[in-house]
């Protein structure tokens, strides 16, 4: 007993080190999201989510695509429009009891000015100022299995990370996701996602010419090094039941929380050890044909004009329509700032490709 609570205290010790010396917010841009349906329930999905978007937010639940084939392609203006945010995800079985899928994500901004050649001899001449791109690539695979506890499906990602910021500088990571999902006789549902379950590592490659150097070090800047970013396991639970109102409607609840690792944040509860950040969501639903959303999440503490702390929470909300074989699904949904003159149209389309029978 003695040792086991030995290596208890020294994993508890080495993990609050890692997070003392590790940026918060590494690969956030994998943290945004996707789907419009999820986005208008705040996120909270990882329990019940059962189609393509899967690959994202709980891998297990693969299992339950009802189709042949799943795609989806998503895009979303990001930070009022100074980014684009675009996704794209395939999904299919193998056999009853095992499911793969690939996701596609990149966050993007383009035309940021390069001024580091605007001033040469003390002249200032703006016919130098170029421009670069900034781009966030991430490639998800998934895979999906039955276990042998009725209700239960296991799953993970394998994920390849690609960041790039111009010619100036390069970065590729690893990492890997787990989770699971149990659904039970009555309609409960019960999810976990991992992500970043053995840690993400970006290996970060800097190129500048000695003219650039030169510009940092006039301007009493530090010359970026190569160097290794790794991002903190964090931890997404969620619990939610499906109530059949009527032959024709359906109410879908969830609730979702999100623990990370990588100290303390602005979230509900908060602390250098413990940070929580929970969501909720409901789906009505008539004929399994007419979607509505709602949703609350990113729960926050801030200042407000008498300089006391307020509570404050984002609202979303969702439509969607099943039109046979394309699902197409709206949010209004704040993805890149709590203003809510920043809140952001997210469209998302879904097809399903089924083999004709006979």
């Amino acid at each position: 007993m003695k040792k086991y609570i030995l290596i208890a205290v020294i994993m508890t010790f080495a993990v609050k080190t890692i997070a003392q010396s590790t940026p918060k917010y590494s690969n956030e841009f994998l943290n945004i999201g996707v789907g419009a349906a999820a986005f208008g329930m705040s996120n909270a999905v990882v329990a019940s989510i059962d189609d393509v978007h899967s690959g994202y937010w709980n891998p297990s639940g693969l299992l339950r695509v009802k189709d042949n084939i799943q795609l989806s392609f998503m895009h979303s203006p990001y930070l009022a429009g100074i980014a684009n945010y675009d996704y794209g995800a395939f999904a299919t079985k193998i056999d009853s009891n095992r499911a793969i899928g690939f996701s596609l994500i990149r966050l993007s901004v383009d035309g940021i000015p390069n001024t580091l050649d605007l001033i040469r001899n003390g002249q200032i001449d703006y016919n130098r100022v170029t421009s670069f791109s900034a781009s966030d690539v991430a490639f998800i695979f998934s895979y999906a299995q039955k276990s042998k506890i009725e209700g239960l499906n296991f799953g993970g990602n394998a994920k390849i990370i690609h960041r790039k910021a111009g010619q100036f500088t390069t970065a590729w990571g690893f990492g890997i996701d787990a989770s699971l999902q149990y659904k039970t006789k009555n309609d409960w549902q019960f999810g976990l996602m991992a992500r970043d379950i053995t840690t993400t590592f970006n290996s970060w490659k800097f190129s500048f010419t000695d003219a650039e150097k030169d510009v940092f070090i006039k301007t009493d800047n530090e010359i970026p090094k190569n160097s290794l970013e790794i991002t903190l396991p964090q931890f997404l639970l969620g619990a939610g039941k499906l109530f059949e109102l009527n032959n024709n409607m359906g109410l879908r609840g969830e609730i979702n929380g999100l623990i990370n690792t990588d100290g303390q944040r602005n979230v509900l509860v908060s602390s250098r050890i413990f940070n929580l950040d929970p969501s909720l969501g409901l789906e009505f639903d008539y004929k399994k044909t007419v979607f509505i959303r709602a949703g609350l999440g990113k729960f926050q503490k801030q200042l407000n004009i008498n300089n006391k702390k307020e509570l404050i929470v984002q609202p979303n909300a969702g439509i969607g329509i099943n039109l046979g074989n394309i699902n197409i699904d709206y949010a209004l949904s704040d993805i890149g700032d709590f203003s809510s003159s920043l809140y952001s149209n997210v469209f998302s389309v879904k097809f399903k490709i089924n083999k004709k029978k006979g």
